[in-house]
């Protein structure tokens, strides 16, 4: 993991005795899995109007294959006519709440200089934007319309409460989604629905909590965070697996043989 990573705090609401740091996706992981998992954003852009002044748009996007965000946008716009005076800018991408709570929500804002894609990989460019934006074909081909890739910088993410920091924009640039990312909104319904007393169990046994009501809150490839009612009130964990997982059919194998060899221990 990178030093800007290592050293961002990873609190959550557990309030008892420091629990052993165990090993979860990086900084620049999640960020890459957070844009991929969603395709509209808020893009910042400099006003000629106001100079000095951050302009905001709503703006579909669609990621190259090195995550960056790749813009369809129009000659006419006010944002296209920023970009055009000053390229820099900044995209922010903010996973939706699912608890009520907006700030307790994954969010990243990635900053750098958003600049006409160059002809070589307008092809690509286009093949991708299409897949993400099948409706746009009616007006891709538009004189007035061109194609901007956001040339990252730096990059700053916020997980919930307490987790945040910046990326380099290379560590964003070599990571990969999470292989759970499509698979993880099924996998906490089902649990969260169907499993609550294995939940209780692992709380219990990996984490030594005892709680009345549990929920998943969070999947990845390597573990899962659980929010726990516990007599001193709310608290939260992270449990790993046994191994790293690359599909919801071995998160399931890993959760089966965990549920199995926690009962044979009490």
């Amino acid at each position: 993991m990178p030093s800007n990573e290592a050293a961002a705090p990873r609190q959550h609401a557990y309030t008892g005795p420091a629990l052993p740091q165990l090993p979860e996706p990086s900084h620049a992981e999640r960020v890459r899995t957070l844009v991929s998992l969603l395709s509209t954003a808020t893009l910042s852009t400099l006003s000629r109007k106001h100079p000095g002044f951050p302009f905001g748009s709503l703006m579909p996007y669609a990621l190259d294959s090195e995550g960056r965000p790749i813009f369809l946008i129009s000659n006419m716009a006010m944002h296209t006519q920023n970009l055009k005076a000053d390229a820099r800018a900044s995209l922010f991408v903010a996973q939706a709440a699912t608890d009520g709570d907006p700030l307790g929500a994954a969010r990243a804002t990635l900053v750098g200089h958003a600049e006409p894609v160059p002809q070589d990989d307008l092809a690509l460019a286009r093949e991708r934007y299409l897949a993400s934006h099948e409706n746009s074909k009616y007006w891709v081909d538009f004189a007035d319309f061109g194609f901007f890739r956001l040339q990252i910088v730096d990059v700053y993410y916020v997980g919930g409460f307490g987790v945040m920091g910046w990326v380099a924009a290379e560590d964003y640039k070599l990571a990969k989604p999470d292989p759970l990312a499509q698979d993880a909104q099924s996998i906490l319904a089902h649990m969260n629905a169907d499993h609550v007393d294995a939940m209780l169990l692992l709380a219990r046994t990996h984490a030594g909590l005892e709680a009345t009501e549990a929920a998943m809150t969070a999947v990845d490839r390597l573990g899962f965070h659980l929010r726990l009612k516990t007599a001193e009130g709310m608290k939260g964990t992270r449990i790993n697996y046994p191994r790293e997982v690359a599909s919801a059919q071995e998160t399931r194998m890993a959760l089966v043989e965990m549920v199995r060899e926690a009962k044979a221990r009490t």
